[in-house]
């Protein structure tokens, strides 16, 4: 596969929020596993991002980026994972991160 030279294309599922694909080619998904984009369901295009104008590409470097679609021909950024604040203040008091369940 050749490395892009331009621009990718990058897409938003109504799955999951944050999950976005990013392919080399507009429209085309020949080399994302068929596993995947059924659980991405049906790709909503975001945006085309010019690769020759940044270093980091919304939360993801440029050199990973053309690392992955080098090696997969694709890159799948994942949402970010949610603080559990109030796990962090239990563990900082040396409790376990939940309470324990109460046995009615």
């Amino acid at each position: 596969m050749s490395t892009p030279s331009l621009l990718c294309s990058v897409y938003k599922t109504r799955k999951k929020d944050g999950m976005f694909l990013y392919v080399p080619q507009a429209d085309n998904f020949d080399a994302v596993p068929q596993a995947l984009m059924e659980r991405f369901g049906h790709p909503q295009l975001v945006m085309h991002i010019p690769l020759k104008t940044s270093k980091t590409l919304h939360s993801v470097s440029k050199d990973a980026l053309l690392s992955a679609f080098e090696r997969d021909g694709f890159y799948l950024q994942m949402p970010p994972q949610q603080e559990n604040w109030l796990a962090e203040h239990r563990e900082s008091l040396g409790l376990a991160p939940q309470p324990p369940k109460a046995d009615y």
